[in-house]
C-alpha cells in the first residue's frame, strides 16, 4: 500500500519561514557585551560540585551556534565529578590555583594559564588551596549540537582507571592498498593519532607577545601553530597600548573576546562609520558577530588592556570561505588606512608581563 506525505505547504514557503525565524531568533539573542556582574549573579552550584554561570550558551538562555562560554568556580577542598563529552573545550585561568585531571594526567591551572580538554577525554577539576578557583571555558558544543553529535557522560567520582577509554579507532599502521576504503582508513587513523597527541597546557610564563601591524601585540594561547590539536577553536591574547586602538576589520562567525584586564570600548557596525560603541571592563565578554566592522579601543592613558580572543577560523570559517568563494570573508582597510588607524606600534612602551589576578 503506497502512502503520501505532505505538509500542505510548499517547500518554498516552509524553508522561507524557517530561515526568517532562524535569523529573528539569532538577532534577538545576540549580545554585544555580557557583563561579569550578570554572570556572577547567575553562578549556581551544580551536581558536579562546582558553580557554573553562562556568558553565552543555550543552557544560560543565550543560544549560540558554534562556541559557548561559561564561568566556573570551585570552592576550597572541592573535587568535581569526572565526565567526558564529544566536543573539546579550552580553558583560561582567572583566579586561584587548582588542577584539572585529563585522562588521568593532572595539569595545573592558575591565572593566565590555558588548558585544552580534547573531545572524549575524561576530566575533572580540583581545588586543594585556600581560595576559590575560577576559570572560563570555551567549547564547540553548540556546533556539535547543530549536527546532533553532542553527547555527555558523567561518572560521578569514579577512578579514571576504571573508566572506558576514548572511542577506539583503526590505526593507519599496516593499512595497504590504493582503494578508497584503504585511503579512508589511513586518513582517519592518522588524523586520530594526531588529535590524541596534542599539547594540553600553556603556562603564562611561557608567553611571548609580538607586535602586529594591527596596532597591538599578541600571542597564541591554544592553537595548532604551537602544538595543540583542537577542533578548530583557536585562542590568542592581544594587548592594546595606553590610549591606543586596534585597526578596523570584519569577518563572519562568532568571535569572542574575554577582557583579562583594562577598560575600553569596541566599535561594532555594518559599515565603517555609523555603528555603535560598546564599553567593556575586566571580566566582561565582547561578542563580535554578523560580519560587523569592529575596532577595539583602550580608553586608559596609563595602562594597557588585554583581551583573550576566541574563534573558529581553523575549521568553521575556513569551510565558509571555501563555500562562499570568491566572496571575501575577512576584510580590513587598505594598508595605508590600517596603519593610520593602528599607529606605530613600535612607539608603545609595553609593561612587563605580570600574571593576571582576580579581582
Amino acid at each position: 500500500m503506497s502512502t503520501k506525505t505532505t505538509t500542505k505547504t510548499s517547500h518554498y514557503h516552509v524553508q522561507k519561514a524557517r530561515r526568517e525565524k532562524y535569523i529573528e531568533d539569532w538577532r534577538a539573542n545576540h549580545r554585544a557585551v555580557i557583563r561579569i556582574e550578570e554572570v556572577e549573579a547567575r553562578l549556581k552550584l551544580t551536581q558536579r560540585g562546582s558553580k557554573i554561570g553562562v556568558y553565552m550558551g543555550e543552557d544560560g538562555d543565550n543560544p549560540t551556534r558554534t562556541i559557548d562560554a561559561l564561568l566556573h568556580e570551585i570552592d576550597s577542598g572541592v573535587i568535581t565529578t569526572i565526565h567526558r563529552h564529544s566536543w573539546d573545550a579550552m580553558i583560561w585561568g582567572v583566579g586561584g590555583e587548582g588542577w584539572i585531571e585529563i585522562d588521568g594526567e593532572r595539569v595545573k591551572i592558575t591565572p593566565g594559564d590555558s588548558v585544552h580538554i580534547p573531545a572524549w577525554a575524561w576530566h575533572r577539576s580540583g581545588n586543594d588551596g585556600a581560595e576559590a578557583v575560577r576559570y572560563v571555558t570555551f567549547s564547540s558544543e553548540p556546533l556539535m549540537a547543530t549536527m546532533g553529535f553532542s553527547i555527555l557522560e558523567d561518572r560521578g567520582h569514579e577512578e579514571f582507571s576504571t573508566l572506558p577509554g576514548r572511542p577506539a579507532y583503526t590505526s593507519a599502521e599496516g593499512i595497504e592498498g590504493d582503494d578508497a576504503y584503504a585511503r579512508r582508513l589511513r586518513r582517519l587513523g592518522n588524523e586520530q593519532a594526531k588529535r590524541r597527541s596534542g599539547r594540553l597546557r600553556t603556562d603564562w610564563e611561557e608567553l611571548e607577545m609580538l607586535n602586529t601591524p594591527r596596532g597591538s601585540r599578541t600571542t597564541f594561547l591554544l592553537d595548532r601553530a604551537i602544538g595543540y590539536e583542537a577542533s578548530g577553536i583557536t585562542m590568542a591574547m592581544f594587548e592594546l597600548g595606553q590610549g591606543r586602538q586596534q585597526s578596523m576589520h570584519r569577518h563572519p562567525g562568532e568571535a569572542w573576546l574575554y577582557v583579562v584586564d583594562g577598560d575600553g570600548h569596541s566599535y561594532l557596525g555594518s559599515e565603517t562609520e555609523g555603528g555603535e560603541n560598546h564599553p567593556w571592563k575586566k571580566g566582561d565578554l565582547v561578542s563580535v558577530d554578523h560580519f560587523l566592522w569592529h575596532q577595539h579601543f583602550n580608553d586608559s592613558k596609563d595602562n594597557t588592556a588585554r583581551m583573550v580572543r576566541v574563534h573558529m577560523f581553523d575549521s568553521f570559517l575556513d569551510t565558509m570561505k571555501a563555500m562562499m568563494d570568491p566572496m571575501v570573508l575577512f576584510e580590513e582597510p587598505p594598508t595605508e588606512i590600517r596603519d593610520k588607524q593602528a599607529g606605530d606600534v613600535n612607539t608603545i612602551v609595553w609593561p612587563p608581563m605580570i600574571r593576571p589576578s582576580w579581582p
